[in-house]
């Protein structure tokens, strides 16, 4: 789907990850740059809110600071524990909020965002995360890095191309559209007009299990079946959701 700016700073971020424009009456959705940062949005009543990446504060701030440490559901899935810290691949990042998290407990991470629109946002809530006036912010910041390209297609090549270690490939698929879109949060139907139909999880898999180094790990609705290919090794759940782990190799404090 196209994506509109409304002006030249949203159009420069547009332009860099490759987003297509379109007129007012073509596409229902748009960027534009505000005091707070870059927004996408469209009507209130399909999309809710526009959506805006902050590291700075808001929800991120309070995970930081309350959410759990290394004992959170997604650190311990992807082997963060007392003296081990493994590179990470993000590569469905959406909005780089497990990235983040990852990231301000010691983590380098890479993400990955195959929409344009989602990534250029995601630059922009980087670049003002690494100028914040909290040096623990802007620490966290420069332990995450950003590239926009097709995960089930070209991962290996992006992961390449960035000179990443990848001992780590975390996945986030979006989960599978319900018959009732009034039943999806209005987040998540930015994302689907802008992905459309999201049913390569079996093939993203693939391509994780083919980059990483030690470990994949997938984030599913507790409940939901595996993604069809290899069983996973072990399961860590939680009340309303689940990580499926695949191994490779155990992850070592000395590597």
């Amino acid at each position: 789907m196209a994506v509109i700016w409304r002006d030249e700073h949203a159009r420069s971020l547009a332009e860099r990850y490759g987003v297509t424009a379109g007129s007012d009456e073509a596409s229902p959705l748009w960027l534009e740059m505000r005091p707070e940062g870059l927004v996408l949005g469209g009507d209130e009543c399909t999309y809710g809110h526009p959506i805006s990446v902050d590291f700075v504060g808001g929800k991120a701030a309070h995970r930081r600071r309350f959410g759990g440490g290394r004992g959170q559901l997604v650190a311990r899935a992807c082997g963060l524990t007392k003296g081990v810290t493994p590179s990470i691949v993000d590569a469905t990042a959406g909005l780089g909020r497990d990235a983040f998290v990852l990231a301000s407990l010691g983590a380098r991470v890479l993400m990955v965002e195959r929409v344009g629109a989602i990534a250029a946002l995601l630059d922009d809530g980087l670049a003002r995360a690494r100028g914040a006036d909290d040096p623990d912010v802007a620490a966290i910041a420069t332990r995450m890095q950003l590239a926009c390209g097709d995960s089930t297609r070209h991962l290996a090549d992006i992961v390449a191309a960035q000179a990443f270690d990848a001992r780590v490939v975390h996945l986030d698929p979006m989960f599978p559209h319900r018959e009732k879109s009034a039943l999806v949060k209005k987040e998540m139907r930015v994302f689907q007009a802008l992905v459309g139909a999201d049913d390569d999880a079996p093939r993203l898999l693939e391509a994780a299990l083919d980059v990483a180094t030690h470990r994949v790990v997938v984030k599913r609705p507790k409940g939901a079946a595996p993604i069809a290919g290899p069983a996973p090794n072990h399961v860590i759940e939680e009340k309303n959701s689940r990580y499926d782990v695949y191994v490779h190799r155990s992850l070592k404090r000395s590597e």
